[in-house]
C-alpha cells in the first residue's frame, strides 16, 4: 500500500522535531511538517481557508468551530500548554494593584476568542471575582472564527492603525491580557508593568488547587481525512507520542540548552506537575483541563452548547492491554 501524504503545521517544537526530521514516522503516513508561521496565521489559514490536513489549532477557536458545525475534527494532543497569570500587563498610571481593580476598566487584547484570553478571563472571574462582563474589551485582529457576542458584553473591534500595545502605553487602555511577553515589558517601559509581579507564585498556587496546567492548543485534523482515512487518527496520535518521548530524552540531558540552572527547573517542574506535565491523551487531569475550557467558552458566549468531550475528541484508544504486543 501507498502511502498518503498529508500536511502538518505546527509550532517548531523540540517534542515534534522527530517528526519534522522524519526520525518518527507515522504508519502508512508521509508527512510535509510545516513550521514557518506564527500560531495565530496557522489558525486562520487551517480554520479559514482549510489549507492544512492536519494543524496545531488553538483548543478556543476549536470549540467554537465545532460549535458552529464547521468541518473539523481534534485527536488529543497538546503540544502547547502555559499558565497566563504572567501576561495580564497594566498601565502603572491606573492604580490597579491587585485583579479586582481590573472590574470596569477597559482592556486590550489581540483578539477576543484566542485560548490565552479564554483562559485567563475564566481564571480572572472564579479565582479572582473578576466578572468578564464587568470590563470594556477591545480587539485588534480578526478572530479565527467568525461568533456573534452576546448582547451584554462590551466588546470594540479596534480599526487598523491601532494596537492595544501603543494604547496601553499611551494610557487610552488600562490593561492589556496578550498571548506573549509584550514589547512595553520587554524595552523597559516605565508605563508598562505586569499585575502580577509574583506570577511563578500565582501559578503554581493555581495548579496546586485545581491541578490545571492549561491546554492552549489541540491538533486539529479536517474531517474530510478522517471519514476518508479511519484509520489516520490513532496513527498520528501513536506518533506525536513518540515523537514526544524523542523530544524529552533528548531535552533531559543538562547541556542542551545554555541556562546555569536549566537542570534545577527541570527537577522544580516535575516534583509540582508530575513526570509528564506534557500529557497527551483523556486521562482525568486532561479531561478536568478540557472540561473546564469548554465550562469557560459556554459561560462567556463563545460556545452556544456544552458539547461532550466525547464529542469534540476523537477516540484514539485501541482497545486494554492492546498496542505493543509481538509488533
Amino acid at each position: 500500500m501507498t502511502d498518503i501524504h498529508l500536511t502538518l503545521a505546527c509550532g517548531d517544537y523540540e517534542i515534534v522535531r522527530a517528526l519534522k526530521e522524519g526520525k518518527v514516522k507515522p504508519d502508512g503516513i508521509e508527512l510535509t511538517v510545516l513550521t514557518n508561521m506564527d500560531s495565530s496565521t496557522r489558525h486562520w489559514r487551517f480554520l479559514r481557508n482549510e489549507e492544512f490536513d492536519v494543524a496545531e489549532l488553538s483548543s478556543s477557536s476549536y470549540l467554537i468551530a465545532r460549535d458552529t458545525g464547521m468541518p473539523f475534527d481534534a485527536i488529543p494532543v497538546f503540544l502547547h500548554r502555559r499558565f497566563r497569570h504572567e501576561f495580564i500587563f497594566v498601565n502603572t498610571k491606573k492604580n490597579i494593584r491587585s485583579p479586582k481593580d481590573l472590574i470596569g476598566k477597559k482592556i486590550g487584547v489581540k483578539s477576543y476568542q484566542v485560548s490565552a484570553i479564554l483562559w485567563m478571563r475564566g481564571i480572572l472571574e472564579h479565582e479572582y471575582g473578576v466578572p468578564h462582563k464587568s470590563i470594556e474589551w477591545f480587539s485588534e485582529i480578526d478572530e479565527d472564527v467568525e461568533f456573534i457576542p452576546p448582547d451584554d458584553l462590551k466588546l470594540t473591534r479596534l480599526p487598523h492603525d491601532k494596537s492595544v500595545e501603543a494604547m496601553l502605553v499611551s494610557g487610552e487602555l488600562d490593561a492589556v491580557i496578550h498571548p506573549d511577553v509584550i514589547d512595553p515589558i520587554l524595552d523597559g517601559d516605565p508605563n508598562v508593568a505586569r499585575l502580577f509581579d509574583n506570577y511563578k507564585e500565582e501559578e503554581v498556587a493555581y495548579y496546586k488547587k485545581t491541578g490545571i496546567f492549561p491546554i492552549m492548543h489541540v491538533m486539529g485534523i479536517r474531517r474530510e481525512i478522517v471519514e476518508q482515512y479511519p484509520w489516520v487518527p490513532v496513527n498520528l496520535y501513536k506518533a506525536f507520542n513518540e515523537a514526544k518521548a524523542v523530544g524529552m530524552k533528548r531535552m533531559f540531558n543538562p547541556r542542551i540548552a545554555p541556562l546555569a540552572w536549566y537542570r534545577a527547573a527541570w527537577e522544580e517542574e516535575r516534583a509540582l506537575l508530575g513526570p509528564d506535565p506534557w500529557e497527551y491523551g483523556m486521562s482525568d487531569s486532561n479531561r478536568n483541563n478540557l472540561q473546564t475550557l469548554v465550562n469557560y467558552s459556554h459561560e462567556q458566549g463563545l460556545m452556544k452548547q456544552k458539547m461532550p468531550l466525547e464529542d469534540l475528541f476523537l477516540d484514539v484508544t485501541q482497545g486494554r492491554k492492546r498496542g505493543n504486543f509481538r509488533i
